[in-house]
């Protein structure tokens, strides 16, 4: 259930060497930015999940979250993040891969979590604890592709 999200986030720490690589051509944030906001993201949802009351959701059709739930992709540039998981100014290498440690740990708790546990996405309304773990997946890999482009260009 969460080996995929489990491997990006593996795969996310191998690129820690590349922190303040930047290609605006790509996106006007480092490779830095984009592996914070993953972890923030992830963080956050866990949260919301742990706080939410299986017994209060309810699904509901959301076009939006049928189309990306279905192509597995988030367009560039297309979404707006709340404040609270963009990156704060003072994130460094050593505080992504501290963070990124308590994250692989927190994700353990999805597993235990009730299936109706959920979080309520801004676009794609409540997630209960199975979309919500595919969103993350798509989410996180949005990012990663990002971030294989930059250096991936930068390697040039």
């Amino acid at each position: 259930m969460l080996d995929k999200l489990q491997n990006q986030l593996k795969e996310l720490n191998t690129f820690n060497s590349s922190f303040d690589l930047l290609d605006e051509e790509v996106s006007k944030a480092s490779v830095g930015w984009h592996s914070e906001h993953i972890l923030l993201v992830i963080g956050s949802i866990i949260k919301a999940l742990e706080q939410s009351n299986p017994k209060d959701y309810k699904w509901k059709f959301n076009l939006a979250r049928l189309v990306v739930m279905t192509v597995k992709n988030i367009p560039r540039g297309r979404g707006k993040s709340p404040k609270m998981v963009l990156p704060k100014e003072g994130v460094n290498q050593e505080s992504v891969k501290e963070h990124l440690n308590l994250v692989l740990h927190r994700t353990e708790a999805l597993k235990t979590m009730d299936s109706n546990q959920f979080f309520k996405h801004p676009y794609f309304g409540l997630l209960n604890l199975k979309n919500t773990i595919k969103f993350l997946e798509i989410h996180t890999e949005h990012h990663l592709a990002i971030i294989r482009d930059i250096i991936k260009i930068s390697n040039k």
